[in-house]
């Protein structure tokens, strides 16, 4: 049975190389859609984690989830909708 080393700082991302998970899964999306569109469609492996790292870099911290959001995609558990007016504690 191997021990698991303990890790040096407990709140760094999860990465795979140099790309943090949440971009692994943009690329991961770009080569499905290229992979199932073909042509010039497999430019979305390479364009949609650029555009991702731009966005990412130019915008605060937590973006993607509120982007889902606003979009009715997810749940930010904890909080009120988003068209509530009146919340209390």
């Amino acid at each position: 049975m191997s021990v698991r080393e303990f890790p040096q700082y407990l709140s760094s991302p999860l990465q795979v190389l140099w790309f943090e998970s949440d971009s692994m899964v943009i690329i991961l999306m770009g080569f499905m859609i290229g992979n199932v569109l073909g042509g010039w469609m497999w430019l979305a492996v390479f364009v949609l984690p650029a555009v991702y790292e731009y966005l990412k870099k130019s915008q605060s911290r937590g973006f993607l989830r509120h982007v889902l959001y606003f979009g009715g995609l997810v749940d930010i558990k904890g909080y009120p909708l988003y068209f509530e007016r009146d919340f209390t504690e």
